[in-house]
């Protein structure tokens, strides 16, 4: 009979052992999921944000304010037609279709760039046709291009627009052979 109230005792507190356990691991995963979701929701502020908030300074927060209000809603402007060249490469030449679109901001800066459009084209041209097959094959090849082509675009739309339009250039469609 003491051996069955042991057993029993022993049944008891393994029972309240699984509930402290299976409790402890939902609230585990429940904090685990929150701060995901704040992460994933909250994470879209900018690094002049974070430096602002850090360093307390008006002349931070002034520029991230003028920053905010000058940037216009995110659009998109597609060259008319992919680039295709030959770049030379060590072993043998290659034939490289790339095609971009131009990130602008607001519709001033669409119809700019829309109205320079041969322009732009011929700079990239220009920018793409200096670039090497072997250095096109990795992808810090292709960041590298995808720079070079934005400061060349920015740099001729500062000089007929007077301003950078042209925020990023994207490169949408990219194959080598």
């Amino acid at each position: 009979m003491a051996d069955e109230k042991e057993n029993e005792l022993e049944l008891d507190n393994s029972g309240k052992k699984k509930k402290i356990i299976i409790i402890a691991a939902a609230v585990v995963l429940l904090l685990a999921i929150g701060g995901g979701a704040y992460f994933f929701f909250m994470g879209d502020a900018s690094q002049a944000e974070v430096d602002a908030t850090l360093s307390g300074g008006d002349e931070a927060a002034q520029v991230v304010e003028q920053s905010a209000a000058s940037t216009g809603t995110a659009l998109y402007v597609p060259m008319p037609r992919p680039f295709r060249f030959n770049v030379p490469g060590a072993a043998r030449d290659r034939f490289v279709e790339i095609r971009v679109q131009l990130l602008v901001r607001g519709s001033d800066d669409e119809e700019e760039a829309k109205k320079h459009v041969p322009l732009i084209e011929s700079k990239l041209l220009e920018v793409f046709s200096l670039s090497n097959a072997d250095d096109l094959a990795t992808s810090a090849g292709k960041m590298s291009l995808k720079q070079k082509s934005l400061v060349e675009v920015q740099k001729t739309m500062s000089d007929i627009a007077g301003r950078k339009v042209v925020e990023q250039v994207l490169f949408t469609g990219f194959v080598m052979q």
